[in-house]
């Protein structure tokens, strides 16, 4: 079993930035594919970025092309998304999964982080 547990979510202004991590524990973390999902408040979860296990493989949401990077660090056990350009449509609760297979923008990972709360205000 995998445990994930996202960290860095905050308040910021329209422009601004954040960086959020997610730890990994349990299994071997390079034997997941990684991926960033997001909650708004009445709106389904959707896909934002995912990572392959090499860290070759970057997959994004049109909404956030060129704003979001995802990364990761096999030996740190953790999963990196910089967020630049925020905007207040970013709004929502950020969710860590990684997945035993490839990467996949839908919702079908196995394992999930309890979130973390982004806020963009304007």
């Amino acid at each position: 079993q995998v445990h994930l547990v996202e960290s860095g979510g905050g308040l910021v202004q329209a422009g601004g930035s954040l960086r959020l991590s997610c730890a990994a524990s349990g299994q071997t973390f390079s034997s997941y594919a990684m991926g960033w999902f997001r909650q708004a408040p009445e709106k389904e979860r959707e896909f934002v970025a995912a990572i392959s296990r090499s860290g070759t493989g970057l997959y994004y949401a049109d909404s956030v092309k060129g704003r979001f990077t995802i990364s990761r660090d096999n030996a740190r056990r953790t999963v990196y998304l910089q967020m630049n350009s925020l905007k207040p449509e970013d709004t929502a609760v950020y969710y860590c999964a990684a997945r035993s297979l490839g990467v996949t923008r839908r919702p079908q990972y196995d394992y999930w982080g309890q979130g973390t709360q982004v806020t963009v205000s304007s």
